[in-house]
């Protein structure tokens, strides 16, 4: 760690978003580029700053600073310097000069405790020496606000992210209760904030300490996909968290329930904004969940004239769906695949139309909107967008354009990929749906559940609340695929054929890592897209894990190296340990409501536009531009979004993606590397989710005990989740389809 002290001259680039900062700078006589998280403006100010001196390949050296703290000029030169700098608006050189003749060296001080008296200089009303007064005051509490928590080891770049949440009133909020900050800061969890209030002297037993452990218990218990914990092992965790007995953490409880912060319903502990969502989505789906008067016989003539013009035979399952698609005001389809879901929703789509419905597609992400596009021959957009995503507030949070008060305009809803839909997205689509619209659900229950929290396709399901039709019938096409014939096999938990003897479906035993990634090298670049007539990015590697040399961090960086690698005709950028190259395969890894898009046609005519890029959303990286600070990306849905160079940390690189984020999507080739898997990795809904997102050949390289413990499946954890219940409680049996 190196420490400078240096003067700031000027800004040369600033994100009012995050605080981060390109300055220039000088070091005694010499020209330095300092980069860092500031919020003040600090032009004209001498600092002491931490940090490491860097080679940039495209800028060259510079300073990256972690940590910086202002020095007040003490002596008449550096004072003179600093009034004259314009940190202070109002005040430029003739003035400066003005107040160092009329106060000297005392200057400062005055501007901080007797402002009043700076009206004695000629040209400085009272009103002026008030603004000035005002202006220092200001940046005296941010300055002050910044050491506070600078003080406690936060750093300099959360320190800002605080500051700007709560302003002029942070130290009070922190001083009366460290622990909100867990509650309302994103980045800053339990145990910083812990950490902070035990430094600032805390009991080990506060009711606050206490009931923030709770909250941060449950908070974990949500990122995993569950919507409540049960009360002993909510005790038993935040016990051994807080290191309290499990006494004082129930009392504690009943406490947070008078409050209402949780909620506990036969010993299962809610959090407070998931036990209202789980309500509110019983409560609209039950509404909702009406049947028509139109009889059985005019639906089966519709249907018939259907199968007259396509020329198919549907069969009685199928049939089925169809009819009581139309029926009922909630309707979800089910079936795994080759069982012909996508032949019963294009005859779904037929009838309605036949009848003079308006249809609305849609589904949870842009390539699964896709798919769904090119499969039914009618545009589908993602949900968020089909809601109308707008972002909100300084913090970028989203809200949908459509809700009650603006519904969808539309007469049936259909929503593809189900099993991805969280329990909180799905309450934003309810909310938009028209009392009398058809809503119908369609997915795969086999599938991973949602990366958010819930499992609302399953627990619909299970509910037994609504009209559904699950097709079984594998269809004779479909039959002839080793891929579809597998999948079935493994979602019931059959051991599958291991070997290399069909064309779809290959297993190649490797006991060597480096012998895995130089085979998928191999197939990747050569045998692959000869085979097969395609190029090498369309084939998609599947990892179960993120680290290690089969985990996708590093399989990206290999494959990038190999698939799109240095040209001189490519433009790069380099931001920490990543690389980005024009005609990268790129994956945005979080929802960003703020930034814009925009879809283009023929001769660059503007056809949409709109805000919002979200998790799991993948595209190429068209061009980046060093003068502009942008990366632009193409994603597979048309939208073109321009990245500036602070927003790319979101941005990750695609050649290899985890199973968990290839939901929703389909390749034409898989490769599927499956050596020394972790154990909480051996499940049988991973190794299905994986096997189904290919549409000609699977190719597993690793172990047979990987693949053979994955279909076994010992532990097949269950999420804890309460929709099922709340259904139960809002429907009798005479509206139930059991």
């Amino acid at each position: 760690m190196e420490t400078k002290e240096i003067y700031v001259e000027d800004y040369m680039y600033y994100n009012s978003e995050n605080g981060y900062t390109v300055m220039q700078t000088m070091e005694g006589r010499q020209d330095l580029i300092v980069v860092g998280y500031v919020r003040e403006d600090l032009t004209g100010e001498t600092l002491s700053v931490e940090g490491e001196t860097v080679f940039h390949p495209q800028y060259g050296m510079q300073f990256k600073m972690t940590d910086y703290h202002v020095i007040r000029p003490t002596d008449e030169a550096s004072i003179r310097r600093y009034l004259s700098s314009g940190v202070i608006r109002g005040i430029g050189e003739k003035m400066a000069d003005r107040l160092m003749d009329a106060f000297g060296e005392d200057v400062l001080r005055i501007m901080e405790e007797e402002p009043e008296r700076l009206a004695e200089v000629k040209g400085i009303s009272l009103r002026m020496a008030q603004e000035f007064g005002v202006q220092v005051e200001k940046k005296k509490m941010l300055r002050d606000a910044m050491m506070f928590l600078q003080t406690y080891g936060i750093s300099n770049k959360m320190a800002v992210k605080i500051y700007e949440f709560y302003k002029e009133a942070m130290m009070t909020t922190i001083a009366e209760n460290p622990y909100r900050l867990a509650a309302d800061i994103e980045g800053v969890g339990f145990k910083t904030a812990d950490g902070l209030a035990r430094q600032m002297g805390f009991a080990m037993d506060s009711d606050h300490r206490i009931c923030s452990g709770v909250s941060y218990v449950l908070t974990t218990n949500l990122q995993e996909g569950n919507t409540y914990m049960p009360r002993e092992e909510l005790l038993d965790r935040s016990a051994a968290l807080l290191e309290v007995p499990r006494e004082k953490v129930s009392e504690l409880l009943a406490n947070m329930v008078m409050d209402r912060q949780i909620f506990i319903r036969e010993e299962r502990v809610f959090d407070r904004k998931v036990y209202l969502a789980e309500q509110r989505v019983a409560s609209l789906l039950t509404e909702h969940n009406w049947k028509n008067s139109l009889e059985d016989d005019v639906i089966d003539k519709m249907i018939r004239r259907i199968e007259r013009d396509e020329d198919y035979q549907p069969d009685p399952l199928q049939e089925k769906a169809v009819r009581e698609s139309v029926k009922y005001g909630v309707f979800l389809l089910t079936g795994g695949p080759g069982t012909g879901k996508t032949t019963t929703l294009n005859t779904m789509i037929r009838v309605f139309l036949s009848m003079g419905r308006k249809l609305l597609l849609a589904a949870p992400t842009g390539r699964a909107a896709k798919r769904m596009s090119e499969a039914t021959g009618y545009e589908a957009k993602t949900i968020h967008r089909l809601l109308e995503v707008k972002a909100s507030g300084e913090d970028g949070s989203g809200f949908f354009e459509r809700n009650e008060d603006n519904p969808l305009e539309a007469d049936v809803i259909i929503v593809d990929e189900m099993s991805m839909v969280d329990l909180f997205l799905f309450q934003a689509l309810l909310r938009a749906v028209p009392e009398d619209a058809n809503l119908i659900l369609v997915g795969d229950p086999n599938q991973l559940p949602s990366v958010g929290a819930g499992q609302v396709l399953a627990d619909l399901l299970q509910s037994g609340c609504f009209a559904s039709v699950q097709l079984t019938t594998i269809f004779r096409q479909s039959e002839e695929s080793h891929i579809v014939v597998n999948a079935h096999r493994i979602r019931k938990g059959e051991m599958i054929r291991l070997g290399n003897e069909e064309q779809d479906f290959i297993f190649l035993r490797r006991d060597r890592m480096q012998k895995i990634r130089e085979d998928i090298l191999s197939m990747i670049l050569r045998i692959l897209p000869k085979h097969f007539g395609i190029r090498s990015d369309e084939i998609q590697v599947l990892s179960p894990v993120k680290k290690g040399p089969l985990g996708t961090e590093e399989m990206n960086v290999l494959l990038q190296n190999y698939i799109n690698p240095r040209d001189p005709g490519k433009r790069e950028h380099e931001f920490g340990e990543k690389l980005l190259r024009e005609g990268d395969k790129v994956m945005q890894t979080k929802n960003d409501y703020q930034l814009s898009w925009q879809i283009r046609g023929r001769g660059d005519i503007l056809l949409e536009e709109g805000e919002g890029v979200f998790n799991g959303d993948i595209g190429t990286i068209r061009r980046i531009s060093d003068y502009d600070r942008t990366v632009v990306v193409l994603f597979e849905d048309g939208r073109r979004v321009e990245f500036t160079f602070d927003q790319i940390a979101s941005l990750e690189l695609a050649y290899a993606v985890t199973i968990h984020k290839s939901q929703g999507s389909e390749y034409p080739v898989v490769l599927l590397p499956l050596f020394a898997v972790p154990p909480q990795m051996l499940r049988r809904n991973l190794l299905y989710t994986a096997v189904t997102r290919a549409r000609e050949c699977v190719v597993m390289l690793g172990q047979e005990q990987i693949v053979e413990a994955m279909i076994r499946d010992e532990n097949n954890k269950q999420r804890f989740t309460g929709l099922s219940e709340r259904l139960e409680e809002l429907n009798n049996e005479e509206n139930s389809f059991h």
